[in-house]
């Protein structure tokens, strides 16, 4: 790696020239199968034509004004959004952090009407909510927070997945104003919450006068079977996050609010120079086009079922793997030890994956996968896994 650049990451030793689909090649010529998508960014692959036309016509005519001014397409998504998710409004931005700043900024906010002076947010146990100061104070891992204290003030944190203690909290603080939750914790290692949990969340909140906040920048738009994960429980937040598939990689964030949260930000309450600005909001229109064109909601569902079935028999006996979870194209193999040497195995046989809280193979692959590659990627995955076991990889 080049020591013009901040060593921000500890960078695998492959370069990608070309994408197509499920594809990606390096400068050598070699073909991988992405069963990551860029963290869960190409929901419909590489180099999808349709995409790159809006992005090139765009690009020929107008990229940017910023939001001095009136952004027609910028207009376009949000009626799209807003419409979709069933919220009132939309504030656009370039990536999940700044989406989930809004979204502590419109906590905040509504506090602060309500005369409190230092308004709180609970947050939970593993969660991951973005990389500047706020969110990583929102976020569960401490190895993200380490080294930039002092950290924001203002978040109560609970386990996940446990109504009892945010109950609990409820009773005896005042100061709390929202509840700022993943549906399923992707970066804690695909967490599933218990049934009924979104709903048990959401009727917490309305008890207490509380907004309930999903971060749905890993979950949202297609990945867990449904537009939307909360909609898995017939519920609907007062705030919602998104980014990640909503560009197919071209950076764009989104912050959607309803009811009481809507209407908060004001001129000068909050803004962005880059935020939604019309070459973005092409993509993501063209993303949205695509999405409803193709049903993605539905066969992420089918193939994420057919897929964590075919984990299950190729790796449900192998010792050392723990569970195979998930929903949707949002699925971890849980093994019983720090696997992280694993991604560099798996790149040696043409796959990209990626492992997340140590023990936990996360797989996060485009919408647009073919139960061919599904079983490909099976085929690969479950060799290396064995492998790295001990067990026989035939």
């Amino acid at each position: 790696m080049s020591s013009a650049l901040m060593s921000s990451y500890q960078r695998l030793p492959v370069a990608f020239v070309r994408g197509e689909g499920v594809w990606l090649w390096d400068t050598e010529g070699r073909r991988y199968l992405d069963a990551v998508g860029g963290i869960a960014v190409c929901a419909l692959g590489h180099a999808h034509p349709a995409v790159a036309q809006a992005v090139a016509e765009q690009a020929a005519v107008l990229v940017h004004t910023s939001n001095l001014y009136c952004i027609p397409s910028q207009e376009r998504l949000a009626e799209r959004l807003v419409a979709l998710s069933g919220m009132d409004q939309a504030f656009f931005c370039n990536s999940g952090a700044e989406a989930n700043e809004a979204a502590i900024k419109i906590a905040r906010l509504l506090g602060h009407e309500r005369g409190l002076e230092a308004p709180a947010i609970v947050v939970m146990e593993g969660a991951f909510h973005g990389r500047t100061l706020a969110t990583l104070t929102a976020s569960g891992a401490r190895k993200v927070q380490a080294g930039f204290e002092p950290l924001v003030q203002g978040f109560v944190r609970v386990p996940y997945g446990d109504l009892e203690a945010l109950r609990a909290v409820g009773a005896n603080r005042r100061e709390i104003v929202a509840v700022l939750c993943e549906p399923i914790q992707g970066e804690g290692g695909v967490v599933m919450p218990p049934p009924g949990y979104l709903a048990g969340l959401r009727e917490v909140c309305d008890r207490h006068g509380w907004l309930l906040m999903l971060d749905e920048v890993q979950t949202g738009m297609c990945r867990t079977g449904r537009w939307f994960a909360f909609q898995h429980e017939g519920i609907t937040p007062d705030v919602m996050t998104l980014a990640k598939s909503l560009g197919n990689g071209v950076p764009i964030g989104a912050c959607l609010a309803r009811g009481a949260a809507a209407g908060l930000i004001r001129p000068g309450k909050h803004a962005s120079t880059f935020g939604g600005n019309p070459l973005a909001c092409r993509a993501a229109l063209a993303v949205l086009d695509l999405l409803e064109q193709g049903r993605l909601a539905e066969r992420a569902a089918e193939l994420g079922e057919a897929l964590m079935e075919r984990l299950r028999r190729a790796l449900g006996d192998v010792p050392g793997v723990v569970e195979i979870r998930g929903r949707g194209l949002i699925i971890g193999v849980m093994l019983d030890r720090p696997c992280g040497e694993l991604v560099e195995r798996a790149l040696g046989l043409g796959l990209l994956i990626n492992v997340t809280a140590e023990r936990v193979v996360r797989l996060l692959p485009p919408l647009i996968l073919s139960d061919a590659q599904a079983a490909d990627l099976v085929e690969r995955l479950g060799n290396v896994i064995r492998e790295f076991l001990g067990g026989d990889a035939t």
